[in-house]
């Protein structure tokens, strides 16, 4: 046992708590969390300090207070709540957020935000020098992965805001439990975050002092003067920052994907996937596709467990865009969202006179007046700037618990997680990939496809379409150690295992020469399905030189399965021909990203992609610029 009366600490932490609160965080017997709540108790200046357990106390606690605080507002339905952002404070603030590391690392890390550590942690803790005076604040403990598993992680969060406190409680697993069994006591994620100095609405004033500072080397989060979600819930995108980080250290993978059991029906099998998709690329759409259950749509630890890839969802909520969430494209997140007595914040809809939320692309009339981001608003609101002011923001969101989908999946909660079998990646462009292909090996999978992945903009996120972004792994926001060494330890981690999981990737957006979408939005079913026979060897497959393609005749039968649609011969030689030029120009746009943003990418990664031009331009000179679907002979 510590004795904690010899703590620096004591008394401020005895002066600040509650008798309970108090017991609550000594019989932990923990000296770096209570250093840690006594540190930034002490720098912050809060003026009381309530310390959570796992009792359904405690969370009532949490939401009552948001709703007294009036960070949160009832709605019409039970269990529903809306919560409102300041207007300039809607979503990730890139230049404010920052990757705190030693001097030495700066360089090798230029692409991913870096900072220098000592100037970075004197700057924020300056900001939050008395930021809580006159506030209570919390100390949540929560648990990334299930609790008390081979995944988890321990969290540790102080913060001002009851909103933030109640997002955790719904989208993160109560970790005191956690806390109170863990061996190593001082292996835990630690996170501030403060709302700062709030307006007559209560929100964040001092945006040009908001910050997110990671501090890598010491697993620590620094966040001030904002509200979004995405900014000031620790352990979204924060703690996956530093999970990447300390799985890179540690041999097992943090990834920005989802975790979906794809179901066939006749012999009631369920075959686990996960697939990372950038920003707009059908990520969601794919994890929530009718007919298939859900583990996680955000976030995967992945281990070596008896030498089968295994995978969690680290959290047990969904902090979603609800922009374009309707009946027709998300029938069971739309049905969640309807039902009266399932725990819901919505954040930045419009609140209409009939107490009820509206958001973008939801399908419904909206009202001419309500409530949002803006305040009181009415159709035609302009702003400072004289821009109109829509009636909800595009990134309006929801939270809700995964336990209230009706297609969650049994093992969501398993402890040893869920085997996997496939790992998707799926990048946007009109001209260039097919929409499934198979890669011939992890290695190549890897450094051919996952590494090259793109994503094509649209006009409706910087007014110019069709500009390729490079999102290698569709992980590029959250890489929080050199980018070279998290490509080899991708390719490492499966060393050892007896059934790695098959790459494929996927691409929903080819278009014809009018700008037309060549499929419809649900034949990605098809090309789950098509993946999942490939994993259980059903289907044969076509060689390409990079990969492997579906048999035209195994798709038109898949396409009358599930989609009651006939699949033409013609439309199959379009979509599956491999287009060369693109695909070498492609490979130099990788190399070129890797040679600017990664100057610790070994040779061999340049080398297999430049053999893998090589090898197209030879195609080219035996085939033309594109080659027809089972036609490729390997030379």
């Amino acid at each position: 046992m510590v004795d904690l009366t010899r703590n620096r600490y004591f008394d401020l932490l005895q002066g600040k708590m509650s008798a309970e609160s108090f017991h609550k965080l000594a019989v932990l017997n923990n000296e770096k969390l209570f250093n840690f709540v006594g540190e930034y108790v002490e720098l912050c200046e809060p003026e009381s300090v309530y310390m959570c357990d796992d009792s359904d106390e405690d969370a009532e606690y949490l939401r009552k207070r948001s709703l007294e605080l009036g960070e949160e507002k009832k709605l019409g339905k039970e269990g529903h709540t809306v919560h409102f952002d300041g207007y300039h404070d809607q979503g990730r603030a890139p230049g404010a957020t920052k990757n705190l590391v030693r001097r030495e690392l700066l360089a090798p890390m230029k692409a991913l935000a870096a900072k220098d550590r000592d100037e970075g942690m004197a700057e924020i803790r300056e900001i939050l020098r008395g930021i809580m005076k006159g506030k209570e604040a919390v100390v949540k403990l929560s648990c990334e992965g299930p609790t008390l598993s081979p995944f988890s992680i321990g969290c540790a969060q102080i913060s001002d805001s009851f909103y933030v406190c109640h997002s955790e409680e719904i989208l993160y697993r109560r970790g005191y439990e956690h806390f109170m069994g863990m061996e190593d006591k001082d292996r835990f994620f630690r996170f501030i975050h403060s709302a700062g100095e709030l307006d007559d609405r209560g929100n964040s004033v001092n945006l040009d002092k908001r910050r997110i500072y990671q501090d890598l080397e010491d697993m620590l989060v620094l966040s001030a003067n904002n509200q979004y979600a995405g900014n000031s819930v620790g352990l979204k995108k924060h703690a996956m920052r530093l999970a990447i980080r300390l799985s890179g250290q540690e041999g097992w993978l943090c990834e920005h994907m989802f975790i979906m059991a794809v179901q066939n029906p006749p012999d009631g099998r369920s075959t686990y996937f996960c697939g990372a998709f950038p920003s707009a690329c059908g990520k969601t759409s794919t994890a929530m596709l009718p007919g298939e259950k859900i583990v996680g749509d955000d976030i995967a630890y992945f281990r070596n467990i008896g030498g089968e890839f295994r995978a969690v969802n680290v959290e047990r909520g969904i902090f979603g865009i609800i922009k374009d969430v309707n009946p027709e494209d998300d029938p069971i997140i739309f049905k969640t969202l309807q039902t009266p007595g399932n725990e819901i914040i919505y954040s930045n809809v419009l609140v209409g006179p009939d107490n009820a939320p509206y958001w973008l692309g939801m399908g419904t009339e909206v009202p001419e007046k309500g409530t949002n981001f803006s305040g009181d608003w009415y159709r035609g609101k302009k702003d400072e700037l004289g821009n109109e002011i829509p009636f909800a923001h595009s990134n309006a969101r929801y939270t809700l618990r995964l336990m209230d989908l009706e297609n969650i999946d049994h093992n969501y909660k398993a402890k040893n997680g869920v085997w996997v079998r496939g790992i998707i990646y799926g990048g946007r462009d009109s001209d260039t990939s097919v929409p499934i292909e198979e890669s011939p090996d992890w290695e190549s999978g890897i450094i051919l496809k996952a590494c090259t992945l793109e994503s094509e903009t649209t006009s409706a996120t910087i007014g110019k379409e069709g500009v390729l972004a490079p999102q290698p792994m569709a992980n590029l926001d959250f890489i929080s150690y050199p980018i070279g060494q998290y490509v080899l330890n991708n390719i490492h981690f499966v060393r050892g295992m007896e059934n790695v999981p098959r790459i494929y990737t996927v691409n929903y957006f080819l278009k014809n020469s009018r700008g037309q979408f060549l499929t419809s939005k649900m034949a990605k079913k098809v090309w789950i399905h098509w993946a999942e026979r490939r994993v259980h060897g059903e289907f044969g497959a076509h060689r390409t030189p990079l990969g492997w393609i579906p048999i035209y005749e195994d798709l038109a039968g898949m396409f009358r399965e599930f989609l009651e649609e006939d699949f033409s011969r013609e439309l199959y030689d379009e979509l599956f021909k491999f287009r060369i030029d693109p695909w070498i120009a492609k490979l130099n746009r990788a190399i070129a990203f890797f040679e600017k943003s990664a100057p610790d990418c070994p040779e061999k990664v340049y080398s297999i992609w430049k053999a893998a031009i090589a090898k197209l331009q030879g195609a080219k000179s035996r085939y033309g610029a594109c080659i027809p679907p089972g036609t490729y002979r390997e030379s």
